[in-house]
């Protein structure tokens, strides 16, 4: 005699658990589940593949509010009837979308859509960002069938298969026994037993998730090829998945307008696989653009090195000697014994001489002028970190020491011969070095740190008026 064990497994009591008056949902907590793990899995993949970490929770903060949006609306399209027919559950249960009700369709269409938009803003390709996160999707697919168990929905026929599913009616807060209640608990009374569908899909979305990696490594898809991949395996599963199902739900021409979709969709996918470009993308074009915030603090970095370098290595430092020297001869030859004129000075040749000592760079100015004038602009520039704000200070403070030299001396430069002025200037230059190699670089004071059109002006824009 032989005897035969049924192994139904029954489906869950309740769905919704209560933390005081917040009501904790085993369908939401699936979806959110799913979302991580396709950021997770996503987000290695898109580094592997050449591009910069964070990339995909950055494009998620685009693609999962329009995902659940498009998930939501396709819901309501292809099942208006449920909310919209007499007898619906009206417009206020449409927005209700913890309590179940997302079409996968909708939700990778418009997904899609926002992560076309911060691909875009980032600069980086949408087919390449889709081949990264095509396994991650599938995978969150997985999980997200679970809530439909908790939820006691998209089950099959009735079956008496061994696997079959005991579904229960259930008592919600009202009193009302049925057995859709979403908020809901098991009376224990078996309503059917049904083939359990979401099973079946999710073990398919199992298999499409092993099935890329594979064919990822194998063949090395990219230009959007494994998501056309994703896409097409997904709806094999589902077309057949459909099939079996007997919930409510928007037929044309007695079959269920999910197996249209799944045809249509599979046939785009196809064509897109083959016509694609083979290989993959090149690592260097993943890296996009930085934000704006992230480019802009870069150029004010290199705007403030470019400033330090001008200011050590352009000769500003060592001209001031030269000029500082000269304006004391000019004020002995007429008499002038300002002594406070010459203890300025000496101390800003002082503090040249020590910067120039650090600098190991000689540039000769023809003037103090075009010296202070340089010497200030440079000082005003903005300075980023303490070690440039403490040089800016120095140079400050010896640009206004300069330019009261300056001006003392004027009355008594207007008084001698301008071509003795030029003379002693002349010779002062010609006793300068012809070029200062620095010992660290080899590098001679024609090799000038390499600036910005700005500082090109600031800096040598001064001396080109005094040889005019």
């Amino acid at each position: 005699m032989t005897t035969t064990v049924l192994a139904y497994f029954p489906s869950p009591g309740q769905g919704v658990w209560y933390l005081g008056p917040i009501p904790i949902r085993a369908y939401a907590l699936c979806i959110i589940a799913g979302i991580i793990a396709a950021l997770v899995i996503g987000d290695r993949r898109w580094v592997a593949r050449g591009g910069e970490p964070g990339v995909v929770y950055d494009v998620a903060l685009w693609a999962v509010p329009f995902g659940l949006v498009g998930g939501r609306l396709y819901h309501l399209l292809t099942d208006w009837k449920s909310y919209f027919g007499p007898g619906g559950a009206g417009i206020g249960a449409a927005a209700r979308i913890w309590e179940g009700g997302l079409g996968i369709w909708g939700a990778v269409a418009l997904g899609g859509v926002g992560a076309w938009i911060a691909c875009r803003r980032r600069g980086i390709p949408l087919p390449a960002f889709g081949d990264a996160v095509a396994p991650g999707i599938i995978l969150a697919q997985a999980i997200g069938r679970l809530g439909n168990y908790f939820n006691q929905e998209l089950y099959g026929r009735e079956t008496t298969v061994p696997w079959g599913m005991e579904v229960f009616y259930r008592r919600d807060a009202s009193g009302v026994v049925d057995v859709h209640s979403l908020d809901g608990v098991s009376t224990g009374q078996v309503a059917a037993v049904v083939h359990p569908t979401f099973l079946y899909e999710l073990l398919w979305n199992l298999l499409v998730f092993f099935l890329l990696l594979w064919a990822d490594r194998k063949f090395r898809l990219g230009h959007g090829r494994l998501f056309a991949l994703y896409v097409a395996s997904y709806c094999v599963g589902r077309f057949w998945v459909e099939l079996m199902r007997d919930d409510t739900a928007t037929h044309i021409a007695g079959i269920r307008v999910n197996v249209f979709t799944a045809t249509f969709v599979f046939i785009g996918a196809v064509v897109y696989l083959l016509l694609a470009p083979k290989g993959r993308e090149n690592p260097a074009s993943l890296k996009g653009r930085q934000p704006v915030e992230a480019r802009h603090e870069s150029m004010v970095q290199e705007w403030a090195e470019d400033l330090v370098a001008a200011a050590k290595g352009s000769g500003i430092v060592a001209a001031a000697t030269v000029a500082g020297e000269h304006e004391t001869e000019d004020a002995e030859a007429v008499g002038d014994e300002n002594t406070d004129a010459d203890e300025t000075s000496e101390e800003m040749v002082v503090v040249y001489e020590q910067a120039a000592t650090e600098t190991d760079t000689v540039v000769v100015y023809e003037s103090a002028v075009d010296e202070a004038v340089v010497t200030e602009a440079v000082a005003d520039e903005p300075i980023v970190d303490q070690k440039s704000v403490a040089e800016a200070e120095v140079l400050t403070e010896v640009a206004d020491d300069a330019l009261v030299v300056v001006a003392e001396a004027a009355p008594a430069a207007e008084s001698k011969p301008v071509d003795d002025s030029r003379d002693d200037v002349a010779e002062k230059v010609q006793k300068a070095p012809e070029k200062a190699v620095d010992p660290d670089t080899g590098a001679d004071d024609t090799d000038q740190p390499k600036l910005g059109s700005t500082f090109k002006r600031l800096l040598w824009g001064a001396g080109s008026r005094g040889r005019s």
